[in-house]
């Protein structure tokens, strides 16, 4: 598979985008998939005792923008009303969140994947925001997608975890491998 192709077709012109020009050239980013025909997320070892609940979001926009500004407040841009959120709660209380982000039909193959992945601070290194991404990604899984695709991170080892494959890395200048 040319996965540099796809990430062109995925994402047109996103090396002149300012924001990504700008960034420092030291700064290396990687781009992840995994074929959801081939196989499953991988299990983790999250803890279903704690009280911690599963869901797509459809509560208020503000209470999301909340949680997602106390991760990352450039990321509230990217959550809009009628977007699919996928949420960790305590109680009604969202801990963590990602977005569901169907990224079209590219060379025949259908492709989504979680984006804007973030756990409140004083909620995280308890595997919940692994979970959640084990979650949405098997959500894509079963809504018939073919590759879930983890854009722009920096927390490649991470999603290795779930059984995802770097694909491609690249920087301000560009792609670096191919």
């Amino acid at each position: 598979m040319n996965y540099t192709q796809l990430f062109h077709s995925l994402h047109p012109g996103f090396f002149q985008e300012e924001g990504i020009r700008t960034l420092p050239k030291e700064w290396i980013f990687t781009e992840l998939v995994m074929d959801l025909k081939a196989k499953l997320p991988n299990m983790t070892s999250f803890d279903a005792s704690n009280g911690i609940v599963f869901d797509e979001y459809h509560g208020d926009l503000a209470a999301l923008h909340d949680a997602v500004c106390r991760v990352d407040g450039d990321w509230v841009q990217y959550f809009n009303e009628g977007d699919r959120v996928y949420c960790a709660f305590e109680e009604k209380k969202i801990v963590a969140f990602c977005g569901l982000t169907d990224m079209g039909r590219v060379q025949g193959l259908h492709i989504g994947g979680p984006g804007c992945v973030g756990t409140l601070p004083e909620f995280r290194r308890q595997g919940i925001g692994l979970e959640m991404v084990r979650l949405a990604t098997d959500i894509f899984r079963q809504e018939g997608f073919d590759l879930s695709w983890i854009h722009y991170t920096h927390l490649a080892p991470w999603y290795q975890k779930l059984g995802y494959q770097p694909v491609l890395q690249w920087n301000s200048d560009g792609l670096l491998t191919e």
